[in-house]
């Protein structure tokens, strides 16, 4: 049985990465990215039962790696101010440094695997943040309301800001570019739609 190669292995997560966000699903092969490599189709079959074992895993990876930073210095007895904006700068510092890795995470969680890299990339996060909420509401720093209208006022503000950036302009085509005043602004807006 031949070995696995760390450096091979990395090779084929960044280039499935770039084809899928590229390409999406209707342009990504098993085949295309074995060329793409400069290895063997069968070679990628050593690190990956088929191509829907390595999207999960690539989804996976990167969810965990997404859901560790948004946690980096977040404690869940913070303020509700103090641990959404803690939140913000993390989630946006990451999808910033890594934007074709979330582009490639948004493609996979919308598919048909969506539900399987979700479940594994939030294993641990939902505790913790449901603890965060919790407290809030406990001490009266944040409105109770659905799970849903709850992440649509946290974090849609913020991934809008985000999008303008990735495609470098918004409404209307003017320029954008992602900058903290920006994110301040709205996250003050946040604030104040969420706090009694």
């Amino acid at each position: 049985m031949r070995t696995r190669n760390a450096d091979k292995e990395s090779l084929v997560k960044q280039q499935a990465i770039e084809m899928l966000v590229s390409d999406g699903f209707q342009g990504f092969s098993m085949n295309k990215l074995a060329q793409a490599c400069g290895i063997s189709v069968a070679t990628l079959y050593i690190y990956y039962q088929d191509k829907d074992d390595l999207i999960k895993h690539i989804g996976a990876e990167i969810g965990k790696r997404f859901m560790a930073k948004t946690l980096e210095g977040f404690d869940p007895a913070m303020s509700f101010a103090e641990g959404l904006k803690k939140q913000w700068v993390n989630r946006s510092a990451y999808a910033l440094k890594y934007p074709r890795e979330v582009a490639c995470y948004e493609i996979i969680r919308h598919s048909r695997h969506g539900d399987d890299i979700v479940e594994e990339s939030l294993k641990g996060f939902k505790t913790t943040m449901g603890d965060f909420i919790h407290n809030a509401i406990a001490h009266k720093e944040l409105i109770s309301v659905s799970v849903e209208s709850f992440w649509s006022l946290a974090y849609g503000p913020l991934y809008t800001l985000l999008r303008f950036h990735e495609e470098g302009k918004s409404i209307g085509g003017r320029p954008f570019k992602f900058s903290k005043k920006t994110m301040d602004e709205t996250f003050q807006l946040v604030i104040k739609a969420l706090t009694p």
